[in-house]
């Protein structure tokens, strides 16, 4: 139908993480832009940054600045770093 061209993808909703990649893999099977985010009242744990790069999801929600958001995105840094050819996830546009 057109309705959607986004999904946000909160891994600890979702249930586990097979539920989590069946959802992103038909997300992407279906044009859907990838935006992983973490739950309000989230932890400092930074497991989502890993996922967002796994799942090479373009987007990753953090929110308004406060420690558990740095967190995340300090640990994006660092996986950047370790990687050999860091890219950036595409986002398709839409028409």
């Amino acid at each position: 139908m057109g309705a959607a061209n986004a999904i946000i993808i909160k891994p600890n909703q979702i249930g586990t993480l097979s539920d989590t990649y069946r959802t992103v893999k038909l997300a992407k099977d279906n044009n859907y832009a990838l935006v992983v985010s973490h739950r309000s009242g989230e932890t400092t744990d930074e497991t989502i940054a890993h996922l967002a790069v796994a799942f090479s999801c373009p987007l990753i929600r953090t929110g308004v600045i406060g420690c558990e958001r740095i967190a995340k995105l300090n640990e994006l840094i660092r996986i950047e770093e370790d990687m050999s050819h860091p890219i950036m996830a595409k986002i398709k546009k839409s028409i």
